[in-house]
């Protein structure tokens, strides 16, 4: 096809072997059409013989498609020109919807902008809503492993696409070694030198109310038409950095009345099998997402009774590794409050299910020291590798991260959403760093990392609302609750400096140790609010 501007854009087509025309299934991806995401999906041949057009297309400037490829930033129109041309295909009975995770969600969304009369429904998989905030950035904290390395795969994939051999290698073994060494950890050289062009430069410069975020983010583009915008089915994974993004984009929707359906695995960005990080959860987590689209494409195209289950949110719950289905999010939260002693780091600090009958009265408080020659590792969960619930015991064992352990649970507690801490914390530096970390601890002493979250601070002290990973997980009776609190999440997030300085920019010679203090006074309650699903 050729777009508006005269760009022309390859697509490889499947079909049934007879028949037609049928509804069309479209992605549009920047990796190779070849590849058409069958690393998450079944292959197009599959949905071509269960009777559909599969249009797979190399967006602007990607695989054989011709154009500049500037991330995000055509696919509106693109997405628009495409629709015009697939419905418009002889084997198209004119009806399309579309499909794919990760960018190939993205373009789902920006194709929906303009509310096409062809397009049907979408499913798109793990996206940003808020493209700052769900996928550059997470509470103002820049996203460096996963960003810099998606960086480095496309510039790596740019130069292959133009016969550029030799900074292909560099740039592929650049992704394979780096070690975050540069005198700018966040900015490598041989990424400036070699792929000037890439987007990881504007991602670390630009302000978030800049126009470049604006322009990019779906939910300024996509401007939803209460009660009778197009179904979407949504799928997510609790390790997926991305989640923050669908749950942003389910709070959209559900406010606008649209009909929705949202499936969330124990999975991170892929593989969605039936393991992530060190736990097996069993046959019924491997992904069924193929006959779940499926039987949603054959109701909302071809007119089928709905062979999904009609509840709102499909969630697999990380304790009982069992399906939930629910009418929507719990709205139900019970607070933990954390209890210092002075010794957090190796003993004594609690969390507990309620707050104390007295006013707090003393100033004892939990100090901890961060030292970027040895920063706290990031470690599992949504943003370390590998991705997923993994045993953290010897992270907790350093002396610089203090844990809030409450006592033996009396009764099973399902938690169900996306829990929050409120914590004032003090330093000496001008600027710090939390990552939180909330995890399940076992009756045998493991500790099992459920759910993470990290948030930067440019101030000396400041009362901050962390809103963790979203999680579905059920904890028996006898199990503990635990609070880890350090300063770093390292590489996953950039190293503080101490400084004042964004994370982004700073320099290794200017980062500087900081001491934490976790602020209690008789005014001041440090708690996690979890939410709970009731009736267990």
């Amino acid at each position: 096809m050729v777009t508006r501007d005269g760009v022309r854009l390859d697509s490889d087509l499947y079909y049934p072997n007879s028949g037609g025309p049928w509804p069309a299934l479209l992605m549009r991806q920047p990796y190779g059409r070849r590849l058409a995401s069958t690393l998450v999906y079944g292959h197009p041949h599959w949905y071509a013989s269960q009777g559909y057009l599969v249009v797979i297309q190399d967006v602007r400037g990607r695989g054989s498609s011709q154009g500049k490829f500037d991330l995000f930033a055509h696919e509106v129109e693109d997405g628009e020109d495409c629709l015009n041309w697939v419905s418009q295909l002889p084997q198209c009975d004119g009806s399309v919807a579309m499909y794919g995770f990760s960018y190939q969600g993205m373009t789902q969304l920006y194709a929906a902008a303009n509310h096409h009369p062809c397009l049907k429904t979408i499913c798109p998989a793990m996206v940003a809503w808020d493209l700052y905030r769900d996928w550059g950035y997470e509470n103002g904290a820049f996203c460096l492993q996963n960003n810099l390395g998606w960086a480095l795969q496309l510039a790596a994939d740019s130069a292959k696409r133009r016969g550029d051999g030799k900074t292909f290698h560099q740039l592929m073994s650049l992704a394979k070694s780096y070690d975050f060494s540069d005198l700018q950890p966040a900015l490598p050289d041989r990424l400036g030198e070699l792929a000037a062009d890439s987007f990881y430069h504007q991602w670390i410069s630009q302000p978030p109310e800049s126009d470049y975020w604006q322009r990019r983010s779906p939910n300024k583009r996509w401007q939803i038409r209460k009660k009778t915008d197009i179904p979407v089915l949504q799928i997510g994974g609790w390790f997926d950095p991305h989640l923050r993004g669908n749950l942003r984009l389910y709070g959209a929707l559900q406010r606008c009345n649209i009909k929705q359906k949202m499936v969330v695995g124990p999975w991170g960005h892929f593989p969605w099998g039936s393991r992530a990080g060190g736990q097996n959860y069993g046959e019924s987590a491997i992904s069924a997402v193929d006959q779940l689209q499926l039987a949603w494409f054959d109701h909302f195209l071809k007119g089928q009774e709905p062979r999904f289950n009609p509840a709102k949110l499909e969630l697999f719950d990380l304790g009982t590794k069992q399906w939930r289905y629910l009418a929507d999010w719990p709205a139900t939260s019970q607070s933990w409050f954390l209890q210092c002693s002075g010794l957090g780091t190796t003993q004594g600090s609690t969390l507990t299910p309620t707050a104390p009958n007295e006013k707090l009265t003393t100033s004892i408080t939990d100090v901890w020291v961060h030292d970027p020659w040895r920063p706290v590792p990031s470690w599992g969960g949504h943003s370390g590798y590998p991705q997923g619930v993994k045993e953290r015991s010897l992270v907790d064992d350093r002396s610089d991260v203090v844990t809030y352990t409450s006592e033996p649970l009396k009764e099973r507690v399902t938690i169900c959403g996306t829990p929050q801490i409120l914590l004032t914390v003090a330093s000496d530096r001008p600027s710090f760093d939390v990552a939180v970390i909330l995890s399940q601890v076992s009756n045998t002493g493991e500790v099992w990392a459920l759910s993470h979250g990290y948030c930067t601070n440019l101030e000396e002290q400041a009362t901050l609302a962390i809103f963790l990973q979203a999680i579905c997980a059920t904890l028996s009776v006898g199990d503990r609750l635990r609070i880890s609190l350090a300063g770093a999440s390292f590489p996953a997030y950039g190293v503080n400096p101490g400084t004042g300085q964004e994370a982004v920019l700073a320099n290794l010679v200017g980062q500087q140790i900081i001491t934490l203090a976790l602020v209690t006074n008789g005014t001041t309650q440090n708690h996690l609010l979890l939410p709970i699903l009731l009736g267990e």
